[in-house]
């Protein structure tokens, strides 16, 4: 039996004969398993009952007080298996799987907020949290102050009011590639008794896993990476603190964003493949990354294993087990050579989300951080330019996706 750790049971189980903190990230992707009374599936059933049976009235408060089952918005059995192996590989206190990635987030801003408490994020950063908190969370009372994505840290301590209650980060950001410094992140939000958050979904647990540098919330939307195969939508919030995860364990209950038995059931199975997956997807993004750096019809490209990236020794330190599979690449000729580029690939597919086998492309100023989310001066100022294009790589053979790229790169007008 493997080890997991779920705050909610108080249970840690062991392999027999076997120091489980010394296992590697590679044995407890495949091994954490969710323990289940008599004889055990080696994998998890799912369980799609929306409630459990009592025998007696008093087991309800009994059963609620040992965290086991009674309705499917308060968890189950396959949410558990899962929220067990992130944790894991985390390294946390506790974690809990939502519905999406945005009901993850949405989720921890609105059950650790209230009116009159500041936030400091950075901008740019994914579109739907951009909006969460620019739009939604400003009607009611939580004031946002933007600093720039890649910025040194001092520039959050600058803005840091009395009222300041979270300091959230993504690392890399989306869409611009970005990298934040893990650690000095985390001593600022310990240093003044503030919240930290990171959503380090570009990355996965894999390559950077955040709790372990000291920052008070990780969060994923695990529809990328950890699910891996663009079949399921969920995401996850993994916590340094004890405490914390209660809080979040009951709002979570109370905002019915527990995640299905079914989607649970599939992340679990992709989570056993991440430490395979995650080396390839790195090892193939930078040889994409480098054949596009050294193309005519490219700007730039930001890719954190690049030696040109602007934090790439930053993310040396702590993306300890490769760079990912996210590019940010500037084609020549704006927003034209933009959608030339993308509109005239083969191999790789032209559609939303990233972390998936498939190679996935999607040019962010007309998409994701388009109009119907930011105007044209909110994406100057995020430095969302119109050429911009996000590439997630996949798990192709790398030369047959740069055939794929050059032959795109052949419809950029000249001269741009």
């Amino acid at each position: 039996m493997s080890k997991y750790w779920n705050p909610a049971k108080s249970q840690l189980e062991d392999i027999p004969g076997m120091d489980v903190s010394k296992l590697s990230i590679d044995t407890l992707t495949v091994a954490t398993r969710f323990e289940n009374p008599g004889t055990e599936p080696l994998v998890n059933p799912i369980y799609h009952s929306s409630t459990y049976i009592m025998k007696h009235v008093d087991d309800y408060l009994r059963i609620l007080k040992e965290s086991g089952y009674i309705y499917g918005r308060l968890g189950n059995p396959n949410s558990d298996a899962v929220e067990c192996a992130i944790n894991a590989i985390e390294g946390g206190a506790g974690t809990l799987v939502f519905t999406s990635g945005m009901a993850a987030i949405s989720s921890v801003l609105i059950g650790f907020l209230q009116a009159g408490d500041h936030v400091i994020c950075q901008n740019p950063c994914y579109s739907a949290t951009f909006d969460c908190l620019d739009k939604i969370l400003k009607k009611y009372g939580v004031e946002t102050t933007w600093v720039p994505a890649g910025c040194a840290l001092r520039e959050y301590e600058q803005t840091i009011k009395p009222n300041t209650k979270l300091l959230y980060g993504e690392s890399p950001c989306n869409p611009n590639m970005t990298v934040l410094d893990l650690e000095a992140f985390g001593k600022l939000g310990a240093t003044r008794g503030i919240l930290t958050l990171v959503d380090s979904t570009f990355a996965s647990p894999f390559c950077q896993p955040a709790i372990r540098y000291g920052i008070d919330i990780s969060m994923h939307s695990c529809t990328k990476y950890l699910g891996g195969h663009s079949d399921l939508t969920a995401g996850c919030l993994t916590f340094k603190d004890v405490q914390n995860w209660k809080e979040m364990k009951r709002y979570q209950s109370s905002l019915g964003v527990q995640l299905s038995p079914h989607d649970g059931s599939l992340l679990l199975r992709g989570i056993k493949t991440l430490h395979v997956r995650m080396p390839r997807h790195s090892s193939n993004a930078l040889k994409v990354a480098e054949f596009l750096e050294r193309h005519p019809k490219v700007q730039y490209v930001l890719y954190p294993g690049l030696k040109s990236h602007p934090q790439h020794d930053i993310a040396v330190r702590q993306m300890v087990r490769g760079f990912s599979g996210m590019i940010a690449v500037e084609i020549k000729g704006g927003v034209e050579g933009g959608k030339a580029f993308v509109e005239n690939l083969h191999l790789a597919q032209l559609a939303v989300s990233l972390g998936g086998v498939e190679t996935l492309v999607q040019h962010p100023a007309t998409m994701t951080h388009g109009p119907m989310i930011m105007s044209d001066d909110e994406r100057r100022k995020a430095g969302i330019t119109e050429g911009l294009v996000r590439i997630s790589i996949g798990l192709e053979d790398p030369g047959d996706l740069i055939k794929d790229f050059d032959g795109a790169l052949e419809h950029v007008k000249k001269g741009n």
